[in-house]
């Protein structure tokens, strides 16, 4: 028998640790998925938290992994256990010789998805005392919607920030391009697309630049992974999915910059925007995901609205507690 994976200490430091979560072996060889949590000292809380007795699962987006720590103080103010998970060949999950972010089919997350799942204790076929919230960022918000969706009745709540849930050009461009996309996969599927992105949210996010964070660039790069034709044929067919409507049996939160900003050059309004997706049409496909969804829009708050300037981040984390407090309360 294999011996247990253990927790150990984390590159964010103090309190957070790592677990290895192996996974089925693919045409690159091994595979594992890295969860990581934040897990400080238990002290006395006079308040009990809208969160309490709750756990949450961030899931990142492309060409990222979790490095967001007041992201996961946050939640520890609330009352939940914060889990974030680096998916397969991203991050802490990324091994010598794989293709970064590579996967053909969005579903193929979830076994890393299950494994970290039942790490934290909520397996399936489990009774977990705690509730699980889900937590996801542009494509890790796609793939944890069609996760729920395809996965009734095992979370409370969905959280989104800056969900990918449509393609830039929208549904008249996504249907356009996706038979070119599907035939370029089928024949090249690793093939290296043209690389559009120009390099401006970095220069929004990097301390290095115009940011204020500090983060791995090898792991984040500045003009992202290279982006490959069966990848975005995954993606394409995940915003198929979402736009012919999902049914996720839990309420939804989706937070977005109250605007974008998407240009061929660089201009100061990008430091307050989305300068990724289109926000107006990823509001309209998320009212689409559940019976229950509210849309809160962040002043100034850039594509991952966690890496805002301070009052938009203020006001996201208000915006949330707020929502907690009316659909989670703990009573």
């Amino acid at each position: 028998m294999a011996p247990r994976p253990e927790w150990r200490p984390d590159i964010l430091g103090e309190h957070f640790e790592q677990l290895t979560l192996p996974l089925r072996p693919d045409a690159e060889g091994d595979v594992v998925a890295t969860l990581v949590r934040y897990s400080p000292p238990p002290r006395l809380h006079l308040h009990r938290g809208p969160a309490a007795d709750a756990d949450v699962l961030y899931v990142h987006g492309w060409s990222d992994y979790f490095f967001q720590t007041e992201l996961a103080r946050f939640w520890h103010g609330q009352g939940a256990r914060f889990h974030a998970l680096d998916l397969r060949k991203y991050g802490r999950s990324l091994r010598d010789g794989q293709t970064p972010g590579f996967v053909d089919d969005l579903a193929v997350y979830d076994e890393d998805i299950a494994a970290a799942l039942e790490a934290i204790e909520h397996g399936e076929g489990e009774q977990p005392r705690r509730r699980l919230i889900l937590l996801g960022h542009s494509t890790g918000g796609l793939t944890l919607s069609l996760w729920a969706d395809r996965h009734p009745g095992r979370a409370h709540a969905l959280i989104l920030n800056s969900p990918w849930l449509e393609f830039q050009a929208h549904s008249a461009g996504r249907a356009a391009l996706a038979p070119l996309i599907d035939l370029h996969a089928r024949l090249d599927p690793k093939a290296a697309m043209p690389n559009v992105d120009l390099g401006f949210y970095t220069r929004t996010v990097s301390r290095t630049m115009d940011g204020e964070w500090d983060y791995d660039l090898a792991w984040r790069p500045v003009r992202g992974f290279r982006v490959h034709p069966a990848w975005l044929t995954a993606v394409l067919a995940g915003h198929a999915r979402v736009a012919a409507g999902l049914h996720i049996d839990v309420p939804v939160l989706t937070l977005l910059s109250a605007r974008s900003t998407i240009l061929p050059y660089w201009t100061p309004a990008m430091l307050t925007s989305d300068v990724v997706l289109v926000v107006r049409d990823i509001a309209e496909r998320a009212l689409g995901l559940a019976g229950d969804v509210a849309v809160s829009w962040v002043q100034d708050a850039l594509h991952d609205v966690f890496l805002s300037a301070q009052p938009a981040r203020t006001a996201a984390y208000a915006a949330i507690e707020r929502w907690m407090r009316g659909y989670l309360s703990a009573g």
